[in-house]
C-alpha cells in the first residue's frame, strides 16, 4: 500500500510541475495581485485586469501575471508585487489603474521602480542585497554578542553601506533543533534566496567578503530546503509587518495562486496527506498531533490531539468531522482570509483529521457572507474530486472521504460546536447541555470532531515538519503560532502570525506600529466579544491561552482591538454587551434575561443616571451570568464588563458620582462651548449644525443653546481655530 500512496503521489506532483514549467519560466518578469474580498473591494480587481491589457498591448511573452491571496496588510490594499529574476522583490501599496500605467512603463518595462511608492518603504534606494536575522526567543540567545550586532558592525569596518547591504531583524523561522538551541544564528540573505547556519563570528567575514562583494554564495554555510516562511519572507521580508511575524497558518498566503491545486502541490502540498497514508496509522497522527502541544485555535484552546483521540475511541463506526469556518467575532477576519487565500491547506488539513478520527465525511460551515471563500473552497473540492484527492481510496490507500460545504445564516451562536451542529442538521442554532460531548454524540448522534480553519491549516505543516518543529516554537504548554486580527487604533492594521507566547508589546508597537496620531495606548481588547480588555500597563503580558485569563481576558479566535485614550472603557464595555445581548439565542435565561438588565444598567450609567448600586448590581450580574449560562459564549458575554470594573473602575465612578466621561466619548455626558477668545466669528459651526442650535453674527462671538444641542460633535470637528471646547 505504501508503494502505491507514494507512486500516486508523485505521478501528480510530477504533472503539476510539468504544467507550471509549461505556464512560467523562473526566467520570467512576474507580477503579482493580490485578490481576496478586501483587496477587491480596494479594487484589486480593476488593477488585475488592467495589467492584463498592458502585458497584451506591450507584445511581450516574458511576462506572467498571476493573483495570489491576500497578505493581511489592511491598509495598504491592493498590493502589487513584481518580481525580476536577479533583483530584490518589490511591493507596491494602494494601487489604482493610473498607478498600474506607471508601474508597467517604469519598472516592468524600464527597469526603474518607484520608490516612493513602494510598501512601507522609506529610503531613497533598494539594497543590493538585504540579510535577514532569525529574531526567535531561542536563536542565538547564548552569545554574547547577537550575529546581526555583530555583522553591522563588520559591514561598517568593511566600508559597505546600507546601499549595498541592509540588516534586518526578523521574526521566527522555526529552524531550531534541540541540540542546537541558542547556540546558533541563522541568516536569509534577499533577493539569491540563501540560507546559511552561523556557529562563529568568522562565518560573518565570510559571507561579507564570498556572497555580498563577490556575489558567491558560501556554499559550506548554506542550509538545504526551505524553513515553512522562507519563502514569504523571500517575497515580503523587507516590510517590517511582515519580518517580525512566523508564518505557519498563513504560510501560503500573497505567495499561492488560492485557486491553483498545482501551485499549492509545488510547495509541497498534499505532501502530508501521503506520509500520513503511507505510514497507514491513524493512531501515529493523533500522537504526533498530541506531542505538538496544538491547541483548538476556535477559542476554548482545548488540545487538538485529546478531542481526536476521543474520537478516534469511540465506538460508533461513523464519524464526522466539520470545519468551524462561522466567523462572526466583530473585527475578525483570520479564516476568511485564510480560505480565500490558501483553501488547499485546510482541505489538506480535513483529510488528515478524517483520517486520524477514521471518519469518512466532513463537512465546511462557512458563513453565507464569505461568497469568496466559499467559491474558493468549493474550487478546491472540486479539483481535490478531479485529482483523485477526495473520494473513493485516496492515493491507492484504500481511505475513503469526501467533504461539502453548508452555509451559516450569520448568527454568532452557530460559532458554539453543539449550536453549529444543530444549524448543519437543519434545525434552529441553539446549543445544548454538554455532555454529552460532540466526540461522543454530535452530528446527526454520531461522534463528531469540529475544528476551526485555523487550527486546521495547522495540520500539515505539523505532519511536514514533526511535532518536535511545532512545540519549540510556542510556550511551555501551547505549541506553534497564532493568528490575530490587528484592528482598531493602531497605525497597521492586518493580520498578523507570531509565536503563542509573544508579548502584546511586540505585536502592538513593533509590529502594529503602536497608536497613531501622537496618541496614548489606553487597552487592547482580544478575543471579539466574549473577549476582555487588557491595560496599556500590562502590555508586557504573553499572548497565551492560560497566560491572558488570569488578566481577565481571553484569547478566543484571535481578534485584537486596539483602543487609545480617546476611547471611553464603559462605552466599549457597552458596545461589546450589546453585541453578545443581540446576538444571543434566547434559550437559556441567564444570557437572554441578564445580558438585557446589564446592558440597560450600562445605558443609565452612560447616560449620566447611573447610581452606586448600579455598580454593584452590574458586577453582581456578570458574574451570575458567567457560572450560570448554558454555552460558553454566554459565560464569556459578561468578560468585557469584568475586565473594564476590574482595570478601569475609576471610569465607571466618574460616570456616576461625577456626570463625567473622562474620555469625552458619552454624548450625554459632555458639553460643547464657544470660547469667546478664540471664536473669530467665522459662522461655520453655524452652518454646519445639524439642528440650528448655533446663533451669532459674523465676525462676533457665536453662542450654543445648550437646550437644543445634541452633543453631535460637529461644530468640534470643523472649527479651524478650535474655539470650539468639549468638556
Amino acid at each position: 500500500m505504501s508503494t502505491a500512496v507514494m507512486t500516486n503521489y508523485q505521478r501528480l506532483s510530477d504533472e503539476a510541475e510539468r504544467v507550471l514549467a509549461e505556464r512560467a519560466s523562473t526566467t520570467k518578469i512576474r507580477i503579482q495581485v493580490g485578490s481576496a474580498t478586501c483587496e477587491n473591494a480596494s479594487g484589486a480587481d480593476g488593477v488585475l485586469a488592467e495589467f492584463r491589457k498592458h502585458i497584451a498591448a506591450s507584445g511581450r511573452t516574458d511576462i506572467v501575471l498571476r493573483q495570489t491571496g491576500c497578505t493581511g496588510r489592511c491598509s495598504c490594499e491592493p498590493i502589487v508585487g513584481i518580481l525580476i529574476p536577479g533583483q530584490m522583490p518589490v511591493k507596491y501599496e494602494k494601487v489604482d489603474r493610473e498607478l498600474v500605467h506607471e508601474i508597467f512603463k517604469s519598472h516592468v518595462l524600464g527597469g526603474q521602480p518607484l520608490v516612493n511608492r513602494i510598501l512601507d518603504h522609506d529610503r531613497d534606494t533598494l539594497p543590493q542585497y538585504e540579510l535577514l536575522f532569525c529574531g526567535g526567543g531561542r536563536c542565538g540567545r547564548s552569545l554574547e554578542t547577537p550575529f546581526s550586532e555583530l555583522f553591522v558592525e563588520k559591514l561598517d569596518k568593511a566600508g559597505i553601506g546600507p546601499e549595498r547591504a541592509r540588516v534586518v531583524t526578523a521574526g521566527c523561522f522555526g529552524l531550531c533543533r534541540s541540540e542546537d538551541l541558542a547556540k546558533v544564528t541563522h541568516v536569509l540573505v534577499r533577493p539569491t534566496k540563501t540560507l546559511y547556519r552561523l556557529t562563529d563570528p568568522a562565518d560573518l567575514d565570510e559571507i561579507i567578503e564570498s556572497h555580498i562583494r563577490g556575489g558567491k554564495p558560501v556554499e559550506r554555510l548554506r542550509l538545504k530546503g526551505h524553513t515553512i516562511s522562507q519563502r514569504f519572507f523571500d517575497m515580503y521580508g523587507d516590510v517590517a509587518f511582515f519580518n517580525r511575524q512566523s508564518r505557519v497558518a498563513l504560510r501560503n498566503s500573497g505567495i499561492v495562486d488560492p485557486e491553483s491545486l498545482f501551485e499549492y502541490m509545488h510547495y509541497k502540498g498534499f505532501a502530508p496527506l501521503a506520509k500520513v497514508l503511507e505510514k497507514g496509522s491513524a493512531a501515529w497522527v493523533v500522537e504526533e498531533i498530541t506531542r505538538s502541544k496544538l491547541r483548538g485555535r476556535g477559542g476554548a484552546g482545548y488540545p487538538t490531539g485529546k478531542k481526536w483521540a476521543m474520537a478516534a475511541a469511540a465506538k460508533d463506526e461513523t464519524r464526522y468531522l466539520i470545519c468551524n469556518a462561522d466567523e462572526g467575532d466583530p473585527g475578525a477576519f483570520m479564516d476568511r482570509s485564510m480560505l480565500e487565500g490558501d483553501p488547499y491547506s485546510v482541505v489538506e488539513g480535513m483529510l488528515i483529521a478524517g483520517y486520524a478520527i477514521s471518519a469518512h465525511r466532513g463537512f465546511f460551515y462557512i458563513r453565507a457572507e464569505y461568497p469568496m471563500a466559499i467559491q474558493r473552497v468549493q474550487n478546491a473540492i472540486e479539483q481535490c474530486r478531479k485529482h483523485g484527492l477526495l473520494g473513493k481510496d485516496i492515493f491507492g490507500s484504500g481511505f475513503d472521504f469526501d467533504l461539502e460545504i453548508r452555509l451559516g445564516a450569520g448568527a454568532f451562536v452557530c460559532g458554539e460546536e453543539t449550536a453549529l451542529i444543530h444549524s448543519i442538521e437543519g434545525q434552529r442554532g441553539e446549543p445544548r447541555i454538554r455532555p454529552p460531548y460532540p466526540t461522543e454524540s454530535g452530528l446527526f448522534g454520531k461522534p463528531t470532531v469540529i475544528n476551526n480553519v485555523e487550527t486546521l491549516a495547522n495540520i500539515p505543516p505539523i505532519i511536514y515538519y514533526g511535532a518536535n518543529w511545532f512545540s519549540r516554537i510556542g510556550s511551555e504548554k501551547s505549541g506553534g503560532t497564532k493568528v490575530f486580527a490587528l484592528a482598531g487604533k493602531v497605525r497597521h492594521t492586518g493580520l498578523v502570525e507570531v509565536p503563542i507566547g509573544t508579548t502584546l508589546r511586540e505585536v502592538v508597537n513593533e509590529i502594529g506600529g503602536g497608536a497613531p496620531a501622537g496618541k496614548k495606548l489606553k487597552a487592547i481588547q482580544t478575543g471579539g466579544p466574549a473577549g476582555g480588555c487588557i491595560p496599556e500597563t500590562l502590555l508586557d503580558t504573553p499572548v497565551d491561552f492560560d497566560t491572558l485569563s488570569k488578566v481577565g481576558a481571553i484569547m478566543g479566535s484571535g481578534g485584537m482591538i486596539v483602543m487609545d485614550e480617546d476611547d471611553c472603557m464603559v462605552d466599549i464595555a457597552k458596545y461589546f454587551l450589546g453585541f453578545s445581548q443581540d446576538e444571543s439565542c434566547g434559550k437559556c435565561s441567564p444570557c437572554r434575561e441578564g445580558t438585557t438588565r446589564m446592558l440597560e444598567i450600562l445605558e443609565r450609567i452612560t447616560t449620566g443616571q447611573g447610581k452606586m448600586e448600579d455598580i454593584t448590581n452590574l458586577e453582581r450580574l456578570a458574574k451570575l451570568i458567567n457560572k450560570a449560562a448554558l454555552c460558553g459564549l454566554g459565560r464569556n458575554a459578561p468578560n468585557p464588563v469584568l475586565s473594564t470594573l476590574k482595570h478601569y473602575r475609576h471610569e465607571y465612578m466618574a460616570h456616576v458620582l461625577e456626570k463625567r466621561c473622562p474620555a469625552k466619548k458619552c454624548s450625554a455626558l459632555i458639553r460643547y462651548e464657544i470660547d469667546p477668545g478664540k471664536c473669530v466669528g467665522c459662522s461655520a459651526c453655524a452652518r454646519h449644525c445639524p439642528v440650528s442650535c448655533i446663533s451669532g453674527e459674523p465676525k462676533k462671538t457665536y453662542l450654543i443653546d445648550q437646550s437644543r444641542c445634541i452633543k453631535c460633535g460637529k461644530c468640534f470637528q470643523i472649527c479651524k481655530f478650535h474655539a470650539v471646547k468639549r468638556t
